[in-house]
């Protein structure tokens, strides 16, 4: 009778045991080894807040420093890149601080020569990095245009009742 009874104490504490364990790891997953360590994630693929998960804040003084690097001239991207922040959360701070947003798109010229480069076989990536902007503003700008896109590997796309 002992026995069974060390049994059913042992089983006792060990479910206990392994609770404990699980709820730490649901309370702090940064702990789990089943998640790849930060070291081991490539640093192009890593979020600037991806290993503190305490967001980067900036300081009164940084905020009106940053305030004036737009205002001079500084794309959100480069500002975002100088604080270590996302471009995002630099458009947040330039909202929320009233600062009128620069629109820069393309000039017809430009969109006449994404409209030539991408015929001649250009990427979006590679038209919109030779323009200086994001490829999707070379897609939207093409489509606004008419010009058939290709897929991503070159071929024309395929319409949804198109026969393959």
């Amino acid at each position: 009778m002992i026995s069974s009874g060390l049994v059913r104490i042992r089983t006792v504490w060990w479910t206990l045991g392994e609770l404990t364990r699980t709820q730490k790891t649901r309370s702090e997953p940064w702990k789990s080894s089943a998640r790849s360590s930060p070291a081991s994630i490539h640093p192009s693929r890593r979020r600037s807040n991806a290993i503190d998960p305490a967001a980067r804040q900036l300081g009164t003084d940084q905020i009106e420093q940053l305030i004036a690097d737009y205002q001079s001239g500084a794309t959100v991207y480069e500002l975002g890149d100088r604080f270590g922040i996302e471009r995002r959360t630099v458009s947040n701070i330039l909202h929320r601080r009233g600062v009128p947003m620069r629109r820069r798109g393309l000039s017809p010229e430009q969109v006449d020569d994404a409209v030539h480069l991408y015929n001649l076989g250009w990427s979006l990536a590679r038209v919109g990095q030779h323009l200086d902007v994001n490829h999707t503003t070379v897609l939207n700008k093409l489509r606004e245009r008419g010009v058939p896109t290709r897929a991503t590997h070159g071929r024309p796309r395929v319409g949804a009742g198109d026969p393959r």
